[in-house]
């Protein structure tokens, strides 16, 4: 009996490869035998988690055509594998992924480390800041002295609090865009609202396009939900979308949904402008494609001399195109999982009646507590207090990268959580790799594409500062250079770091 539950065609895995392999070579570099460095990208992708654990691969044959290799060097690299433990095989059942045994499964997404692997390990995998005190201490007791009336009823409110319902439209009215509670739904995080309008607009099969680079935890949950993503390259630098772009595939792919982050981006920082917002809005309307807006760095802009657009809705003031979504978890914190929708009350109500079969509704307590920040003005000083948090270590992670590695290029972003950079020509995938060795968690570009795009890229979120960042430069520059050296030289040791 076959021991895979997937399979990578031998195109799609000719194209995360060469990607690797296609970037410019660091100075000094020893370039490894055709075999070995087949092997490497294969394992490269499985330690990612960019090819799945028992996914079936393609035959030695068909890989050797996709890559225009010679069969023997995809039978070297397979039995390299197999030796390593990241292959299997059987007659008749082809040869599937594994890892050794002893090795955590590799993670799809960007999930933080566990609280007891910080002593010796920098995470910049995942781009959250620790809870702003006391206001969440202040907001969980303002929740707990309004729970006994709800304690009393059933505690499931699929649309949500509607205490929390009208807060929230109350705040899209407060930006010049008319909301009624009736167009708000309450979710767990923005992930659980991008899934529910997934699952209610883009079934299996159905078209999504997606920035290039976009945020990769939404694009694997896309991946899981059986979507067929289809990129569409972001502007130069910190400009925002190309627009140019987006008709293109607007009007040639018919998108069923389009997925944007028009707010300091993820994971390039880019603040699109009102006239990107209206025109994209326009597109969107005339394709008959419905545009998901992600505001979830929305409040974090950190710099005086930034002018906020409207927000994306302002642009379809019928509400028939865009739907936005918006969360707690990035302005406030991530433990506070609280996202919410904003689209017509039909979109809402078919969204809260398929939530039956899903999770039923988003804990109360939290609600209470995000209710309670919204009355009181504490979430106002509590995202100032992020701004600054999120200013300061930026600031100190751009001096520190400049400073140890000068040829990394990147734009600095007025606002947001994240820095794009570009690696000085060495591969993201094992720069990602060489930091797990040396003690910094960096997520590699190819997270952030589709089929390997991206592979000159590491994100780099503004969670550390101070010591700390210049700690992870450092860090990050041992790996480049274990990296040039053609992974040869002795790994050096991580420190244990105390922040």
């Amino acid at each position: 009996m076959a021991q895979w539950t997937s399979a990578v065609g031998a195109a799609q895995l000719a194209r995360q490869l060469n990607a690797q392999q296609d970037r410019p070579a660091g100075p000094g570099t020893r370039r490894p035998p055709a075999y070995r460095a087949l092997a490497d990208g294969i394992r490269l992708l499985v330690l990612e988690g960019r090819v799945p654990v028992a996914a079936r691969l393609p035959a030695e044959r068909e890989l050797a055509l996709a890559l225009s290799v010679s069969r023997t060097t995809v039978a070297a690299a397979y039995e390299a594998l197999r030796t390593e433990g990241f292959l299997e095989s059987r007659r008749g059942a082809g040869s599937w992924t594994a890892v050794p045994a002893g090795n955590p499964l590799p993670a799809r997404g960007l999930e933080p480390l566990p609280p007891e692997a910080l002593g010796s390990m920098i995470d910049l995998g995942c781009a959250a800041l620790p809870a702003p005190e006391p206001w969440l201490t202040q907001a969980v007791q303002g929740a707990l002295e309004e729970l006994p009336p709800y304690a009393h009823t059933h505690g499931d409110y699929p649309a949500g609090l509607p205490a929390l319902r009208a807060m929230i439209a109350e705040r899209y009215t407060a930006r010049g865009i008319p909301t009624m509670p009736e167009q708000i739904m309450v979710t767990t995080g923005a992930m659980g609202a991008i899934d529910a309008i997934c699952h209610l607009f883009g079934g299996r099969g159905e078209r999504i396009a997606v920035e290039s680079p976009s945020y990769a935890n939404i694009l694997q949950l896309m991946r899981e939900a059986g979507a067929r993503l289809v990129p569409v390259a972001m502007a130069d630098g910190l400009s925002g979308w190309d627009l140019d772009r987006w008709r293109q595939v607007l009007r040639e792919a018919a998108p069923r949904i389009a997925y944007v982050v028009a707010d300091f981006h993820n994971p390039t920082g880019a603040l699109a402008d009102e006239d990107q917002r209206r025109r994209l809005v326009e597109m969107a309307r005339s394709a008959g494609t419905v545009l998901v807006a992600d505001e979830t760095m929305s409040e974090l802009w950190l710099d005086d001399d930034v002018d906020m657009p409207r927000p994306v809705c302002g642009f379809d003031p019928a509400g028939s195109t865009v739907i936005t979504v918006g969360s707690a978890s990035k302005a406030f914190w991530a433990g506070m999982r609280i996202g919410w929708v904003r689209a017509a009350p039909d979109v809402i109500r078919s969204l809260v009646a398929a939530r039956a079969y899903a999770d039923l509704g988003t804990p109360v307590l939290e609600q209470l507590g995000v209710t309670w920040l919204f009355g009181t003005g504490g979430w106002e000083q509590a995202v100032e207090l992020r701004r600054a948090q999120a200013r300061e270590n930026r600031d100190a992670l751009v001096a520190a990268v400049r400073r140890e590695l000068p040829s990394w290029e990147f734009e600095v972003p007025k606002g947001g959580l994240t820095l794009w950079v570009r690696a000085g020509g060495l591969s993201g995938s094992r720069l990602a790799e060489a930091g797990e060795r040396i003690g910094v968690r960096v997520p590699s570009g190819p997270r952030f594409g589709v089929d390997g795009a991206f592979e000159g890229y590491v994100r780099l979120p503004f969670t550390v500062g101070g010591a700390v960042a210049e700690e992870a430069a450092l860090r990050l520059a041992a790996a480049a250079r274990l990296v040039e050296s053609g992974g040869t030289a002795g790994a050096e040791a991580p420190r244990t770091f105390v922040a």
